[in-house]
């Protein structure tokens, strides 16, 4: 392994063969920016190549300012986005992919530690006041933008405290309250009214005693699905919403001995780490195989190390006090369980449901050309506005997979809306650049870097605790994760091009401007486009001349 994840000492070959180069030139080099594969991936639209360039030169507040354009809250993201960047980027064709979340959490707490604030917006103010119900990453995210737009934002919420289910869906082990408060607490030193322990059940009045002129709903889904399991004299049942919310809230139920959590998500590994640190014997009950869970597959790899039991292939047919009857299932060709008529009895003092929640939407049914889909979200359109006109909704609410990173999206983009139907504008989306895949890089460079790893709290601490379990980068670690970058599609000035062209036909401008073609003396030969190793060159057909 190499500190120098980028070798820019292997010395050009300038032997290349000269293409299209005849009497006339049939072909130009063109200097091009296409868009990040991690870019296109990222749920929030961060410009991640952006604030990780300015991170591999250690401009680590200006890398955490272009971060906070399009996402508030780094320090969160970095621990519980999911990462789908990273999944997309190109590094991981060469040897691992980026580290980009451990990198954006070294940015945000370095924020929290250095007391970072947003800066005051420069837009002169709207006049105009817009409502927030749901103080949930969706709801801050859009009361975060329409500030920084220049609009009065009042946040509604029921809970008592701000944060939503990042509060009393993620347990502390992965998100410290600390960190979660403080970055909440930055967006209301902008300026942004929370009120706490304020539901709202009519939304007409809600706008009319407030006066606003918008309203955005962000409400979370806080309600437990159900399912029908036969019972007799069964022990303790309560769902993993509300068994977390009583955790979190410092009144954790008491349970027995063993507790059987029913469900194959995210929420159901939460439930059941949550209780091996109470000092339970957790089980999972799951109808299908690890392959097709909907958890991310690193969440059931540490509840399995922290000693959390899992009984693939399993459904609940039938419960007494103290024992469970499952029916084992099969897969089938297309991944679906089926049930195999085989039964077998587990032992638990208590059942977890954690299959899933919904949205609690009927608050809105008052107001007028709503449109709700069977299970209760409501329909927006492109512009995240409903049939109603000035109501936008977004996050847990609208049809759509239900993460932090994907309701902070949500929230930037209604506020975009947000802020141009107030101005009797419509917000037009700047067209996207072309993709820069990994095939179109020319990675001649490349020496082996593989992905610093974070470290772990050890396993007695994560059983025992709630204490954080994945650790922090160290800032020389940071610093060589933003240097793995390859800064796919965008020219970082790396002087290939120049030093590789035989006719002298490129010429520098200086720090920062890149660099531009004498095209008088470029013959076409596409020497610059085979070296240039992000793809920041394409070749062109020559522009017709008139005759």
């Amino acid at each position: 392994m190499t500190d120098s994840p980028i070798n820019m000492t292997r010395p050009l070959d300038l032997t290349h063969e000269k293409h299209n180069v005849g009497p006339q030139r049939i072909q130009r080099p063109l200097y091009a920016d296409l868009l990040p594969t991690c870019n296109n991936a990222c749920p929030a639209g961060e410009n991640i190549q952006a604030w990780l360039t300015h991170a591999q030169a250690g401009r680590f507040r200006e890398a955490w300012q272009s971060l906070t354009e399009n996402n508030p809250f780094p320090a969160i993201h970095g621990r519980v986005c999911y990462h789908p960047c990273e999944t997309a980027c190109n590094r991981g064709h060469l040897d691992s992919s980026v580290s980009i979340h451990a990198v954006e959490r070294f940015l945000g707490d370095l924020a929290l530690q250095e007391n970072w604030q947003f800066e005051t917006t420069t837009t002169p103010a709207s006049g105009k006041r817009v409502l927030v119900v749901g103080a949930g990453p969706s709801g801050l995210s859009a009361a975060y933008h329409l500030a920084q737009l220049g609009h009065e934002v009042e946040v509604h919420e029921a809970g008592p405290m701000a944060g939503g289910m990042m509060h009393f869906g993620i347990p502390s082990y992965r998100l410290p309250r600390d960190v979660l408060d403080a970055e909440v607490k930055r967006i209301e030193n902008m300026g942004v009214k929370i009120v706490l322990n304020h539901r709202v059940d009519d939304l007409v009045a809600e706008k009319d005693d407030g006066d606003f002129d918008a309203i955005f709903i962000a409400v979370g889904a806080h309600i437990s699905k159900r399912t029908d399991i036969p019972s007799r004299d069964a022990g303790k049942m309560l769902d993993a919403i509300s068994f977390l919310k009583d955790v979190e809230a410092g009144n954790a139920p008491k349970l027995g001995r063993r507790v059987a959590i029913y469900g194959g998500g995210n929420t159901a590994m939460d439930a059941a780490r949550v209780a091996k640190r109470l000092g339970y014997e957790p089980l999972i009950i799951y109808r299908r195989d690890r392959a097709h869970m909907p958890a991310h597959d690193f969440e059931a790899t540490e509840a399995l190390e922290e000693g959390v039991k899992i009984h693939w292939l399993r459904t609940i047919k039938n419960i007494t006090e103290t024992t469970f009857t499952v029916e084992i299932m099969e897969v089938d060709d297309k991944g679906r369980p089926r049930p195999t008529g085989q039964f077998e009895t587990l032992e638990a003092d208590a059942l977890i449901m954690a299959l899933g929640q919904d949205v609690d939407t009927s608050f809105m049914h008052k107001m007028p050309g709503l449109q709700f889909k069977e299970d209760g979200v409501v329909i927006v359109n492109e512009q995240m506005m409903t049939g109603c006109p000035g109501l936008f909704a977004g996050g847990d609410m609208v049809p759509s997979d239900r993460t932090v990173t994907i309701g902070v999206g949500h929230g930037k983009k209604a506020a975009r809306n947000i802020d141009a139907w107030l101005r009797g504008e419509s917000y037009v989306k700047p067209r996207k650049h072309d993709l820069a895949t990994f095939d179109k890089l020319h990675v001649w460079y490349y020496t082996d870097a593989t992905q610093r790893p974070q470290g772990h709290l050890d396993i007695k601490g994560r059983q025992s605790s709630f204490k954080e379990v994945v650790e922090g980068l160290s800032q020389k670690a940071a610093l060589y994760e933003a240097k793995r970058c390859l800064s796919c599609g965008n020219c970082y000035e790396c002087d290939g091009c120049f030093g590789a062209c035989p006719e002298d036909a490129i010429i520098k401008l200086g720090p920062g401007k890149r660099y531009r073609y004498d095209y008088d003396l470029c013959t076409g030969c596409a020497v610059c486009f085979e070296q240039c190793p992000c793809h920041a060159i394409e070749m062109i057909p020559e522009p017709a001349t008139a005759g």
